[in-house]
C-alpha cells in the first residue's frame, strides 16, 4: 500500500545522500506503524519505508480459520458443552482499510498535537492498495520500497 501526505507535503523528512533521514513527524509515523500489529494481532508487517510525503509497506493479513476443514469449522462453530448458550466470541478481522484508517488517525493525532494543528489533514483522504499474489511479485515490491529513497528524484511523488 501507499499512502501520501495532504497535498504531497514534504512532511515526514528528507532525502539526502540517497538516504532517508525521518524528522519527529517521520518517526511519529514510524512507531504508529510499528505498533499496528499489537492493536491488530492478526497483521503483520513485511518491508515499509517512509519517504518525505508518503509511505510504502507490505501489511500481512492473516486469515484465522483459514486452513481449517469444514468439518472443524463445524465442529467450532457448534459446540454442544455450551448448549443454549451464545456461541463463542472469535477473533474480530479488521480489513486493510480500518487498518489503514487506524494508521493514520494514531500518526495525525500525535504529529497534530506536535504541530498544534488539531483537525489539520495530515494524509491524503484515500490510499493505494495492491494484492500481492506471488513471491515473484513480492520480492519485486520489497526491493522497489527497499531502493525508494535511492531512486527519491525520480519517484512520482518527488517534489523538490
Amino acid at each position: 500500500m501507499t499512502i501520501c501526505t495532504k497535498d504531497k507535503e514534504c512532511l515526514l523528512g528528507a532525502v539526502a545522500g540517497g538516504k532517508m533521514h525521518l524528522n519527529d513527524y517521520g518517526r511519529i509515523a514510524m512507531k504508529c506503524w510499528d505498533d499496528l500489529p499489537n492493536h491488530y494481532s492478526h497483521i503483520g508487517s513485511d518491508e515499509f519505508v517512509i519517504m518525505p510525503n508518503h509511505v510504502h509497506g507490505v501489511i500481512v493479513i492473516n486469515n484465522v480459520g483459514a486452513g481449517l476443514k469444514p468439518d472443524q469449522i463445524i465442529s467450532k462453530k457448534m459446540d454442544t458443552s455450551r448448549a443454549g448458550l451464545k456461541p463463542a466470541p472469535t477473533p474480530k478481522q479488521h480489513g486493510l482499510s480500518e487498518i489503514i484508517r487506524a494508521f493514520k488517525t494514531f500518526s495525525s493525532r500525535r504529529i497534530n498535537e506536535i504541530r498544534n494543528t488539531s483537525g489539520i489533514p495530515v494524509w491524503q483522504r484515500n490510499y493505494y492498495e495492491h494484492i500481492i499474489r506471488s513471491a515473484i511479485e513480492l520480492n519485486k515490491i520489497r526491493e522497489y520500497i527497499i531502493n525508494n529513497s535511492l531512486n527519491w528524484k525520480a519517484d512520482e511523488n518527488y517534489k523538490d
